[in-house]
């Protein structure tokens, strides 16, 4: 009898100081789970749903592979399925394996700054890739037009390289929070891997953005 009163006594008097009792002290230390790897995982299946199944059946003028005089083919729709399937997974793993994780935030203002940093600087770079080959051909190409020189070297690498630079570089810049000189060589060492990759051993594959200028 002891005992309950001097629980009621000790609850009632943290509760009449302002205090809150041990019951809501621990329901105020523990912070409610956040969904914010669910929200961005259902984002990001979304997103590649869109590419996947509107955007690469209207945009692409062929297939994923094509099959030519018997050789096959890369179609211009296997880029952006490719893409699409890999931030699909990558969605599907925040949204099912990582929806519960504790070591997720919420998401706050500047969470929302640091996106929209993020999607200036590849605004940009895709603005420098998409002009810079242009550009150059109109002030070193003479009277050439740029979609009769998209698919030779050095022009077809010109905006390639460039708008690389600029996306690899700055988001790199942006996570350190500063910039440095090699955060350019480092974006120039992506950028030449990518054309490795991609570019020198098929001959029919234009680089970004040569498909659509």
């Amino acid at each position: 009898m002891a005992l309950g009163t001097t629980t009621f006594g000790t609850t009632f008097g943290t509760m009449a100081l302002g205090r809150p009792s041990p019951m809501r002290w621990q329901e105020m230390v523990m912070p409610s789970l956040s969904r914010s790897n669910l929200y961005l995982g259902l984002v990001c299946l979304a997103f590649a749903a869109l590419v996947a199944f509107v955007w690469v059946p209207l945009d692409a003028t062929t297939g994923l592979v094509e099959k030519i005089r018997n050789r096959l083919v890369i179609g211009d729709g296997l880029a952006p399925t490719v893409a699409a399937v890999f931030v699909g997974l990558g969605g599907a793993l925040l949204a099912l394996a990582e929806r519960k994780s504790p070591q997720q935030g919420g998401i706050a203002r500047r969470n929302l700054l640091f996106l929209g940093v993020a999607l200036g600087i590849v605004v940009a770079g895709v603005l420098v890739m998409r002009y810079a080959g242009p550009a150059a051909v109109a002030l070193l190409g003479g009277e050439r037009d740029y979609r009769l020189l998209r698919d030779t070297t050095p022009w077809k690498h010109i905006g390639f390289v460039l708008g690389g630079v600029v996306i690899v570089g700055g988001l790199i810049a942006q996570i350190e929070g500063r910039f440095r000189p090699s955060h350019l060589w480092i974006g120039l060492a992506v950028v030449l891997m990518l054309i490795l990759l991609y570019d020198l051993p098929f001959d029919d594959l234009l680089l970004p953005p040569n498909g659509d200028v």
